[in-house]
């Protein structure tokens, strides 16, 4: 009859609001599911940036510290090859005190001596080494030269005089020798001949190397 629900049309919507009710439990079940997944999520985030942030610290401060170690590296870099020269240093304090009241130039002489011997040992230890030139042949690559002379013998390009020192470092040029250098002939156009102080007149100190090139 109509207005009436029947007993089947009870067991419908009775079975429909059961559905409801398990489909809603379930979606809570699974929202919540959600959450604890996106806090654990979060989490791990929020722990990952904190170790980045630690990380970049710590970067930071590397490089600080090597810029901190180099400057002093930079600053003390000579300090083995200083204390080296110091007790030369002391030696020839030492000389010129004597220099001072010695009667004889002898004994100046002698103490000048000494101290160029420490020098001389000092710098093999640092890997310095005299270059030979004396009575060899002109070489452009370690030999500058200042003047020509005449041969006493008749041999050319041979190193007659030394002017100054010349110097190796590990095998490296430090400071060409520069020496004056024997000729049988007039000098050629190709041959400059320097000045004591390494100059040609009007031009700049050429490099090792210009003679006979």
């Amino acid at each position: 009859m109509m207005g009436q629900e029947s007993e089947e049309d009870k067991t419908t919507r009775g079975e429909a609001d059961m559905t409801a009710v398990a489909a809603s439990s379930e979606l809570e079940t699974r929202i919540g599911r959600l959450e604890a997944e996106l806090k654990e999520r979060v989490a791990e985030v929020e722990a990952l940036n904190d170790r980045l942030l630690r990380l970049h610290a710590e970067f930071e401060n590397y490089k600080k510290r090597m810029v901190r170690e180099r400057s002093e590296f930079v600053k003390f870099s000579n300090e083995a090859l200083i204390l080296e020269f110091l007790p030369v240093l002391d030696s020839l304090e030492r000389a010129l005190a004597t220099a001072r009241s010695a009667a004889e130039a002898r004994a100046v002489a002698e103490g000048l001596e000494i101290i160029l011997r420490l020098f001389q040992t000092t710098l093999e230890k640092v890997g310095v080494k005299v270059i030979e030139a004396l009575d060899r042949e002109f070489d452009p690559n370690l030999h500058q030269a200042v003047a020509q002379v005449e041969s006493p013998d008749g041999r050319d390009n041979v190193v007659m005089e030394e002017v100054r020192k010349g110097y190796l470092l590990e095998g490296r040029l430090l400071r060409p020798s520069m020496v004056k250098v024997s000729k049988t002939t007039v000098p050629s156009s190709k041959f400059q001949v320097l000045s004591s102080d390494g100059e040609e007149p009007g031009t700049r100190n050429p490099e090792p190397g210009t003679f006979g090139q």
